[in-house]
């Protein structure tokens, strides 16, 4: 089985090569923009959409401009895979699988690509590693890199600088040690309540430094904009939100490779974040109503990072060998477990499920997490698996040697 996998390392350049890296960076967010307005005016007037070969056309005349000299400094290569980030970018847009490309806008982050393994070097024994037009990179090395080295990522995040090397290799198909299965709810009160009665505690990094952030962005609003204080006051927010990042990623990863080594099979729901946590002011003409209160929601469901969660489950399960089912999420809190009666009387609060039919009684979650898992054997019954949104057929042998031994 082959396997792609990235090794992150933070980066530890001169003076130079910062200020090389920030022109670099700079230019393949000039070259994405410029091309994406092209886009857009063009299909304003009417026209067929422009590919990436012609684009890369008009990217040599950008070079050799006279208005943009400052393009031939940076790596042809890196200016390129911007073209094909956008293009990618409309790709996705096309499939319905993301919005409308946005315009980059100068700031704390940014990224290039370096897409050829020819263009470097890495040199593990002495943590550096070499690339074009800035020579050797010392970094912080924290682990081996293993496999063909495939091509790599330069990235900034709140003025430090990192790099992803992502390399190929091939390894045998994973089998999974535990042959257990579960369902997963995911709340706000209990992060994630799985069907076996275990459950897992939020962290909740925004609600804990919410304070923080808010004493350092009251300054900063006091500050003239784009001065000297205003930038440092910036610099101090940034860290705050730096900071409430690296806790949620940290409790993620963490929860997520605990899950996936204890259980083959996972089944979660297919939660639509992004409409759930919509907005609800409404407009001029219909206004909404308990916004307020809204906003209090939407707040805590992004502080929880379900989407990140599901991502980071799927990709840890592939490695040990198991399964990750998404089964559709309605009435999972409020069906009964027990006789299947559905109704809203069923959860008398947000913890307790009694059911108005049978009596049967048990935490909301629970019960939930319980026809999630519920849920997920039908699909694997029926010899199909929805993964991730995507239908892939499975081999009923497969199926259900997998979910039921």
């Amino acid at each position: 089985m082959e396997l792609l996998q990235s090794f992150v390392f933070e980066l530890m350049p001169d003076g130079k090569q910062v200020c090389d890296m920030n022109k670099f960076e700079g230019s393949c967010r000039f070259v994405f923009n410029k091309a994406l307005a092209i886009q857009v005016e063009n299909h304003e007037a009417g026209n067929k959409f422009i590919t990436y070969e012609s684009m890369a056309k008009q990217l040599t005349a950008w070079r050799n401009s006279v208005e943009t000299p400052w393009l031939k400094e940076a790596p042809c290569h890196c200016l390129q895979h911007a073209l094909k980030d956008l293009d990618r970018a409309y790709t996705n847009f096309f499939s319905k699988r993301a919005a409308f490309p946005r315009f980059k806008k100068k700031g704390s982050s940014g990224s290039f690509r370096f897409p050829d393994s020819q263009q470097f070097e890495l040199d593990q024994v002495n943590s550096r590693i070499c690339l074009p037009k800035l020579g050797w990179i010392r970094y912080r090395n924290s682990r081996e890199v293993i496999g063909k080295l495939r091509n790599v990522t330069l990235s900034k995040k709140d003025g430090r600088w990192f790099i992803s090397i992502q390399t190929q290799r091939e390894v045998e198909k994973p089998v999974h040690k535990s042959r257990s299965a579960v369902g997963i709810d995911v709340g706000i009160a209990r992060f994630a309540t799985m069907s076996n009665g275990e459950y897992i505690e939020p962290i909740n990094s925004f609600k804990k430094h919410k304070e923080q952030l808010v004493k350092y962005q009251r300054r900063m609003s006091k500050k003239l904009k784009f001065s000297q204080n205003w930038k440092k006051a910036k610099d101090k927010v940034q860290k705050v939100h730096t900071k409430i990042r690296n806790v949620r990623k940290d409790f993620l990863h963490k929860a997520t490779t605990e899950i996936s080594k204890n259980h083959a099979l996972v089944c979660i729901e297919d939660l639509q974040v992004r409409n759930m946590s919509k907005s609800a002011a409404g407009t001029i003409e219909n206004p909404g109503k308990m916004v307020q209160q809204k906003s209090g929601l939407n707040r805590c469901i992004l502080d929880q990072g379900w989407t990140q969660f599901r991502t980071l489950l799927d990709y840890k399960i592939k490695r040990e060998g198991g399964m990750l089912l998404v089964v559709p999420p309605h009435h999972t809190s409020t069906t009964c477990p027990y006789c299947d009666h559905v109704s809203k009387d069923n959860r008398k609060t947000q913890a307790l499920f009694l059911c108005a039919c049978c009596r049967y009684e048990n935490h909301a979650d629970v019960v939930g997490a319980i026809n999630v898992l519920e849920r997920g054997y039908r699909l694997l019954a029926c010899g199909e698996m929805v993964h991730l949104g995507l239908s892939v057929k499975q081999e009923p042998s497969e199926v259900f040697q997998l979910a039921f031994n």
